[in-house]
């Protein structure tokens, strides 16, 4: 409700309706515009010109305005500056993407411009440095660093070393699902399911996740 508050206080003919008609000419849905005011009005708070910038700079790289990824590529474009998009640019680059491939990766996940570099570094590094992924896995699922890497990562990960250990599992490719299942799936897909195989697996798992807590 606050951010719904927010709309009412602000030029509603100036800015808001403009912008909202900006996305309409953009070809963006209704459901989707009703996202935005729900969840990030305040991208809507800009004059009507720089608006029309953003939108246009994000059709530019080909993100359909009927996907909800076209609305969040607005919102990041909104939040970032040409400085803080070249940073992240070159973070990217030294984990071994291309210009093309960050592109790529923003197009499926724009949250992914907007994560902190800390958290990008420390993400990448316990996957490809301590758990031996490739770059590329990360290149192909980037929603992965939206994720807590002490609550949800390493935990997770942790459980993936066990099976992997014990020729339970294939390396590399259930990342994405290990990670991205919700907690009752992942409980009974990777440690319910192997509690014969792997003596101490949920005790394992349970120990990770207290130490996250602490």
């Amino acid at each position: 409700m606050k951010r719904l508050a927010e709309i009412f206080c602000c030029d509603l003919q100036s800015r808001l309706l403009p912008n909202i008609e900006v996305l309409r000419e953009a070809g963006v849905p209704e459901s989707k515009i009703v996202v935005l005011l729900q969840y990030q009005p305040r991208v809507l708070m800009v004059g009507r010109e720089r608006f029309r910038k953003v939108v246009e700079e994000v059709k530019e790289l080909g993100i359909r305005p009927s996907c909800l990824s076209f609305i969040l590529a607005v919102q990041a474009f909104r939040a970032m500056n040409k400085s803080t998009w070249e940073k992240k640019v070159a973070l990217y680059k030294k984990w071994g993407w291309s210009e093309d491939e960050i592109i790529l990766a923003f197009k499926k996940h724009p949250y992914c411009m907007m994560i902190s570099a800390d958290k990008i570094t420390a993400v990448m590094d316990f996957l490809i440095n301590k758990m031996g992924f490739e770059s590329s896995v990360v290149l192909h699922r980037p929603a992965l660093l939206s994720y807590s890497l002490e609550k949800r990562i390493i935990p997770r990960c942790s459980v993936y070393k066990v099976l992997l250990e014990n020729g339970l599992i294939d390396k590399g490719k259930l990342l994405v699902l290990l990670v991205e299942k919700t907690e009752q799936k992942f409980l009974q897909r990777f440690v319910q399911r192997y509690e014969g195989e792997a003596p101490g697996l949920l005790n394992l798992y349970e120990k990770e996740l207290a130490l996250s807590r602490s």
